[in-house]
C-alpha cells in the first residue's frame, strides 16, 4: 500500500471511530465508569498500533501524526482521548527506558496480541514499595491515579526499592496479587478509569524491569516526560476544538440573536460574530505552536542518544509554552461557548458543561504556574528546565 493511501486508510478509520464516540459521549460523561465497549472499538480499529513500529504489526506512524489523532479523539471524547494517548505514551516509554531486547519483546507481544496498556507508573505516589525475598522479587502497596488500568492487557509500573530508588517494569495486568478498582469518581475526565491499583506480594521477574528512567538515564530518556506534557497538550487543544465546534452547530441550527440587536439572524449579531471570531484566533494560534512543537519533537526523537542537552532544553520550553497556551485556549473556550449559543446550551441534556469539567480536572495535574516559571527561568537567566519525571 502506498504511504498516500495508507494514511487516507488510516485516517478513514479515526473518522469512523470519532463518529462512534461521539454518539454516546455525553451519556457516558453522565454514567462514568469504566467505556468497556469504547474500548474495544479501539481495540477493533488497530489505532493501539498507529506509534508501533512496521516491523512489529504497527503503523510507524510519526509524533505529529500520533499527536493530531490524539486531539481529534479529545474533540468528542477526551476520556477516551487521554486513555489512547497513553497507549503511545507507555510504548515510547518502554523505547526510552528499556533494553533492545525488552522493547523488541514487548512492541512484538504488543503487534501480535493487539495489547491496550494501562498507566501505573505515577511517581508522585510513594506508596508502592520493590522488595527481594528468597531471591524473588515482589510488588507491593498502592498506586492512585492510573488512568486506563482497568480493563488493559498490560501494566507500566513504578516502585521505590529499599534505598529510595525508583524502579519502573512492564508487568500483565491480571497478574496474581494485583486489584484494580474502580474507584476514579471525579467531576470530569470521568471514563479515564484514573482510580487506584493495588499490589498485593505481585511477583517481578528481573526482564520486566526497565532501564534508568528519565532524569537518571540518558538526554533522550528524558524525553519522557515531555511527551507527556505534549500529550495532554494536544488533548487541552482537542477539547477547546469540540467545545467551539458544538459551539457552531448549536448556534447554526437553534441560536438566535439577541432582541436588542437589531437583527433577525445569529449569523449578523455582532457580538456573537466577535465571540465566535476571537475563540477562532485563539484556537487558531494554539493549533500552530502545538502542531510546530509536534515537529521539533520528532526532530529530537530522531536525534535518539545523539540528543544533545541543548537540543533537550529547546524542546522542553517550546512543550512548556504549548501546554501554558493550550490549557488556557481550552479553558477559555469551553467556558465561553456559551457566550455564542445562549441560555438554551445549558440543558442537562446536552452536556456542554463536560468540555470545561474535562479540561479543568485535566490541567490540575500539573500546574501551569510551574511552566511559566520554566520559561520565565530561560528568558531572564537562560536556564534549561531541569529534567525531571514531570517536565
Amino acid at each position: 500500500m502506498s504511504i498516500p493511501n495508507e494514511l487516507a486508510e488510516i485516517q478513514s478509520r479515526l473518522s469512523a471511530l470519532k463518529k462512534q464516540l461521539k454518539e454516546t459521549a455525553a451519556q457516558r460523561d453522565r454514567q462514568g465508569g469504566t467505556a468497556f465497549e469504547e474500548r474495544q472499538l479501539f481495540r477493533d480499529s488497530g489505532l493501539l498500533k498507529l506509534f508501533l513500529p512496521k516491523q512489529f504489526g504497527g503503523s510507524g506512524q510519526d509524533w505529529p501524526f500520533v499527536l493530531r489523532a490524539v486531539r481529534e479523539i479529545a474533540g468528542v471524547d477526551s476520556s477516551l482521548a487521554h486513555v489512547f494517548g497513553f497507549q503511545h505514551l507507555i510504548l515510547a516509554t518502554i523505547q526510552l527506558f528499556g533494553t533492545h531486547q525488552q522493547t523488541e519483546r514487548f512492541f512484538t507481544e504488543t503487534g501480535q496480541a493487539n495489547l491496550f496498556w494501562g498507566n501505573a507508573l505515577n511517581p508522585l505516589d510513594q506508596r508502592t514499595v520493590y522488595t527481594q525475598a528468597e531471591c524473588r522479587l515482589f510488588i507491593d502497596g498502592r498506586k492512585s491515579f492510573c488512568s486506563g488500568a482497568r480493563d488493559s492487557d498490560r501494566l507500566l509500573i513504578s516502585a521505590l526499592d529499599d534505598s529510595g530508588r525508583l524502579v519502573v517494569a512492564a508487568i500483565p495486568s491480571r497478574r496474581k496479587g494485583i486489584t484494580l478498582y474502580d474507584d476514579w469518581d471525579n467531576m470530569g475526565q470521568r471514563q479515564t478509569d484514573s482510580g487506584s491499583v493495588a499490589f498485593d506480594r505481585v511477583e517481578l521477574f528481573e526482564d520486566e524491569i526497565l532501564g534508568p528512567p528519565g532524569p537518571l538515564g540518558s538526554t533522550f530518556s528524558s524525553l519522557r516526560p515531555l511527551i507527556a506534557q505534549l500529550m495532554l497538550s494536544n488533548i487541552f487543544l482537542g477539547i477547546a476544538q469540540g467545545a467551539f465546534q458544538e459551539a457552531i452547530e448549536f448556534a447554526q441550527t437553534q441560536g438566535r440573536p439577541w432582541f436588542s440587536s437589531g437583527v433577525k439572524q445569529i449569523g449578523d449579531d455582532p457580538y456573537i460574530l466577535h465571540r465566535v471570531g476571537e475563540l477562532s484566533a485563539e484556537i487558531r494560534a494554539a493549533a500552530a505552536l502545538t502542531e510546530s512543537t509536534a515537529t521539533q519533537l520528532q526532530f529530537a526523537w530522531e536525534r535518539g542518544d545523539d540528543l544533545t542537552i541543548t537540543e533537550r532544553g529547546e524542546l522542553a520550553l517550546e512543550i512548556a509554552a504549548a501546554k501554558v497556551i493550550t490549557s488556557r485556549v481550552g479553558l477559555d473556550v469551553s467556558s465561553k461557548l456559551f457566550d455564542i449559543t445562549g441560555a438554551r446550551a445549558t440543558q442537562s441534556v446536552l452536556n456542554l458543561d463536560r468540555y470545561w469539567r474535562n479540561v479543568r480536572v485535566h490541567s490540575l495535574h500539573d500546574p501551569v504556574d510551574y511552566k511559566l516559571r520554566d520559561l520565565g527561568n530561560w528568558s531572564l537567566n537562560q536556564c534549561w528546565p531541569s529534567p525531571s519525571f514531570y517536565s
